[in-house]
């Protein structure tokens, strides 16, 4: 039965979606109850993370599907950007961090002793909360990657930074001033920047750290439209505290929380229109439903 906090959610997200604010596409419920039959693009499975000896996620197993927007979902400090890092091993930077369990990206071991890390960390792209452009023209943010990887003809270059800009939906606005600074844009354009960056190197997965947390209303607007454009080609995973975010651009939703060993764990994982309107266990209802976070 129906509970009266479910129908008051389901009226909020059925008035967002006739405002425009919800991907109805993520909103489509399985008549089987269940998940629909996707392709796993990477999987967590016994994943714990420390911090020297303070344990900061544990035993978290989960698969994310191919193609799709999955959103991490839970309270600050319950672990949800340490696990995004982990999926591309940004934890390795951090001194005394160890990983237990594996991440596997294409049911290869990200984790395993021969695996190239900046090779990975090209297949995984990064999405920083804060824009972070280089110090250098517009143009050279864009090809950096490809001259790493050995991209030297010009008329390559041109191209890549004329689609990853058109991929990022930023061509239109810098096409005229390509050669201006990257920091010299608005915080949104910078953002955009960011992605087109992250792009540029061919990835097969994006994360996204909180990426529109420190954008204006229209800026955030640009990026979620952005992410749905982008998900064709690419597996995108946000971490966001917001959760109309969650509930308009994610097609699944993964909640976390602190557990009895005050580590992040895994809560619940489902399609997200399940996830926020009927979701199967009390933290989560509570936690969507805004009585605590």
């Amino acid at each position: 039965m129906e509970t009266a906090l479910q129908s008051n959610q389901l009226t909020t997200l059925a008035n967002e979606n006739q405002r425009g604010l919800i991907n109805s596409s993520a909103f489509t419920f399985s008549k089987e109850k269940r998940l629909p039959v996707l392709k796993t693009k990477m999987e967590t499975k016994g994943l714990s993370i420390y911090y020297n000896k303070t344990l900061a996620v544990e035993d978290f197993s989960l698969s994310v599907p191919a193609n799709q927007i999955t959103a991490i979902i839970g309270p600050s400090g319950c672990g949800k950007s340490t696990l995004l890092r982990s999926l591309n091993r940004m934890t390795d930077l951090i001194p005394r961090t160890h990983v237990e369990g594996s991440v596997l990206l294409d049911g290869e071991n990200l984790y395993a002793p021969n695996i190239d890390v900046v090779e990975l960390r090209r297949r995984i792209g990064m999405v920083f909360q804060r824009p972070n452009p280089f110090p250098m023209s517009i143009y050279d943010n864009v090809a950096y990657g490809p001259r790493i990887y050995g991209v030297r003809n010009r008329v390559a270059l041109d191209d890549i930074v004329e689609t990853c800009l058109k991929q990022a939906a930023l061509w239109d606005e810098v096409k005229h001033k390509l050669n201006q600074s990257g920091m010299a844009i608005s915080g949104g354009q910078q953002q955009r920047l960011c992605i087109a960056r992250a792009l540029a190197v061919e990835p097969e997965v994006i994360l996204m750290d909180e990426p529109a947390a420190s954008l204006d209303p229209i800026a955030t607007l640009k990026i979620e439209e952005l992410m749905q454009n982008l998900k064709s080609s690419y597996t995108i995973i946000i971490v966001t505290h917001n959760m109309q975010q969650a509930a308009r651009v994610s097609n699944f939703t993964a909640f976390m929380m602190l557990n009895d060993h005050k580590a992040g764990s895994l809560v619940e994982f489902g399609e997200t229109a399940g996830l926020f309107t009927n979701p199967k266990h009390k933290q989560t209802q509570e936690y969507v439903t805004g009585r605590f976070g």
